[in-house]
């Protein structure tokens, strides 16, 4: 299933994306469920499954905005220097354990919507990853189960302040200005994909391919990120991990490549679609 959080009019739902449209799954469920969250944490996505199955869609994809598809996440973790080719064109040197850092739920903005480049800074920089969402809760979890605390995958795009993230050796600032983040435009349940390392992930700016890898380069891969991340702290349902960018980002290229007004940025992962966003300036 391709799960989606939407708004249609000035109703906003959640539901599963269809070739020909959208089912709201909020109506389908009875109005049991407040959100896409909600049906994470009752495990009740096989019922959703059920319920859409043969359903007409309520909205044409084209009639809504979709949203960031867990707009209320409990976490948002993101993997810093996760790929060799990456880590190498930073000039940075190999670690034994990831490198974690944290996003905040206003950062995120949904499939079409804009990112925005702030008034403090032109340093805008663009991340293509693959991002997780996690399904089931999960504390010390084994690395052999992990998989099995997933719900799906989806594309993010982990734009971040350059100039921001060096004023320490601490990412935060840089990586949570407000509609920072592009998160969508769908996750792809486990039933579609089940081996998350056998995905490739692309990003392009304004149509020009930029960076490309397949995951199974990750350097720590989804089951690893799982195990390590549960040992200090519980996932619950709705949580989301982006697993790092490739090689390819703007400050490393002669001359360096920044994000400005009118430019689109659009990171694919295969298996699960495309997530498409303008970039425009801050008014204030």
């Amino acid at each position: 299933m391709r799960l989606v959080t939407y708004r249609h009019g000035q109703r906003e739902s959640f539901g599963v994306a269809l070739d020909k449209g959208i089912v709201d799954g909020g109506v389908a469920l009875g109005g049991r469920f407040p959100d896409l969250r909600s049906v994470l944490a009752a495990g009740a996505l096989p019922e959703l499954a059920r319920a859409v199955r043969g359903a007409k869609p309520d909205a044409a994809l084209s009639a809504v905005q979709l949203l960031p598809p867990i707009p209320n996440p409990d976490k948002i973790l993101c993997v810093g220097l996760n790929y060799v080719a990456h880590r190498e064109e930073t000039g940075r040197g190999e670690s034994e354990y990831p490198a974690l850092f944290t996003r905040f739920t206003n950062t995120q903005v949904g499939h079409g919507e804009a990112l925005v480049r702030p008034v403090a800074s032109t340093e805008l920089d663009y991340e293509a990853e693959m991002a997780v969402v996690i399904g089931r809760r999960g504390r010390h979890v084994r690395r052999e189960d992990a998989l099995s605390h997933v719900a799906g995958y989806s594309c993010y795009h982990d734009a971040t302040l350059r100039d921001w993230q060096r004023h320490t050796h601490q990412y935060t600032p840089g990586k949570n200005f407000v509609a920072t983040g592009g998160f969508g435009p769908w996750i792809v349940t486990t039933d579609e994909i089940p081996d998350p390392s056998k995905l490739t992930v692309i990003g392009r700016l304004n149509g020009q391919e930029m960076q490309r890898s397949g995951t199974d380069l990750l350097i720590f891969d989804v089951p690893t990120l799982i195990a390590y991340i549960t040992t200090f702290t519980e996932l619950v349902p709705g949580d989301v991990i982006s697993t790092g960018t490739p090689a390819g980002v703007g400050f490393k290229r002669n001359p360096p490549v920044w994000l400005k007004a009118g430019d689109v940025y659009e990171v694919e992962v295969t298996g699960v679609g495309v997530l498409r966003n303008p970039v425009v300036d801050e008014r204030r």
